[in-house]
């Protein structure tokens, strides 16, 4: 894994927003119609090959695939690439997407706001039968796009994001395993083989969690604080389960406080969940830095104990609002964790990613670019200033 020894190094959290020769063969895909298979590995193989030299071409030293081999969300794409589930109609009154704490608070808010999109996802996951990986192909697909890309591009190090266990299929519903703790388990002990096949292929792993700290505020309240906590670090053991075997310098641990556009007065503090995320055993955590209702908690990394061999990867750009960054800002949100917690061990990145899904998207592709614009722009200044 890369460090910024002579530079602040650019990096992303992964997903970006897919081009419209993609999606149209993702839109029949994605609803189990027919579809032209050769044309969509074509145009698959051509786009992921477009978005990593766009990617350096903007001046992204470490660049994603853009989650292009994803025909679901960020998370739910497991369902093409786990056995033992079945799709099932959600009933209205049963959507995990419409509770929580932030929602009850501002009803009248999220009514207008659902009223203007889609849920990501409308069906229910249920688990019926035995968890395994069946998705080896397709993982393997993308492992071969990227890498074709980055030489092509001359990049010598992508990374591949893929979901933790506790993001896998967030909502799903088990109905065959005795207790939810062996379903997880299994869904650690299956995605296993995804991790060791992008980092055997050489490529950087990096696990996207959101659930960790988004269901703090479905959990709190009822549940209490201290129910949480234990929640967290069940899937905190599970994921370090599944990651045996794997250098943590081949390990990027992302979590974020969920891509939606609310008020997010109910997230919980990253003080108090800091030491949990830092039990993954990665080398490097992708956290949010630019996110108003979190920018603060930058100097909660002053006595988080970071150990001197692992890096952070700060966001400096948002991923929720079409107003893009000054570059001096960006540079001034990089020079003050850099100084907090030493230049070299700080990466600019962003703070979730652009898309979260095919048809899912935060901001225009004109902004999104724009955006990485201010960063490297941003990245540059700091650089400058920090190593003189």
């Amino acid at each position: 894994m890369q460090r910024s020894t002579d530079k602040i190094l650019t990096t992303h959290v992964g997903s970006l927003i897919r081009p419209k020769d993609l999606l149209t063969y993702i839109k029949p895909l994605q609803a189990g119609e027919p579809y032209d298979e050769a044309g969509y590995n074509a145009c698959l193989t051509q786009s992921v090959a477009e978005i990593v030299a766009e990617q350096k071409a903007a001046g992204i030293d470490i660049p994603s695939d853009g989650e292009f081999g994803k025909s679901i969300s960020w998370s739910q794409y497991a369902l093409e690439r786990l056995s033992g589930f079945e799709k099932r109609e959600m009933p209205a009154d049963e959507n995990t997407f419409a509770q929580g704490a932030d929602r009850e608070r501002f009803a009248e808010f999220y009514e207008e706001l659902d009223g203007k999109q889609k849920f990501a996802t409308v069906n229910q996951a249920v688990c019926t039968g035995p968890i395994e990986y069946t998705g080896l192909p397709e993982v393997e697909r993308d492992v071969a796009n990227m890498k074709a890309a980055l030489e092509k591009a001359g990049v010598s190090e992508g990374f591949l994001p893929v979901a933790a266990p506790s993001s896998v299929i967030p909502d799903r519903i088990n109905e065959f395993y005795a207790t939810e703790d062996d379903c997880l388990e299994a869904i650690g002990y299956a995605m296993k083989v995804e991790y060791n096949a992008i980092v055997d292929a050489g490529l950087i792993l990096q696990l996207d969690d959101a659930r960790a700290t988004v269901t703090y505020d479905r959990m709190v309240p009822p549940g209490t604080f201290e129910e949480y906590r234990n929640w967290v670090a069940k899937h905190v053991e599970v994921l370090n389960f599944a990651l045996e075997g794997i250098p943590a310098e081949k390990i990027r641990y992302h979590v974020c406080w969920g891509s939606w556009p609310g008020p997010h007065t109910t997230d919980v503090a990253l003080k108090d969940i800091v030491d949990l995320i830092l039990k993954v055993n990665a080398g490097a955590y992708v956290i949010e830095g630019a996110n108003a209702r979190h920018e603060h908690e930058w100097k909660v990394w002053g006595d988080a104990g970071l150990p001197d061999d692992k890096i952070l990867i700060h966001g400096v750009i948002s991923h929720t609002t079409n107003v893009v960054e000054h570059p001096e800002l960006v540079a001034e949100r990089i020079v003050r964790i850099a100084n907090l917690i030493g230049r070299e061990r700080v990466i600019a990145g962003t703070d979730c990613g652009f898309a979260q899904g095919p048809f899912y998207r935060r901001v225009h592709p004109s902004v999104m670019w724009a955006k990485f614009d201010a960063l490297v722009e941003g990245a540059k200044i700091a650089s400058d200033e920090l190593w003189g």
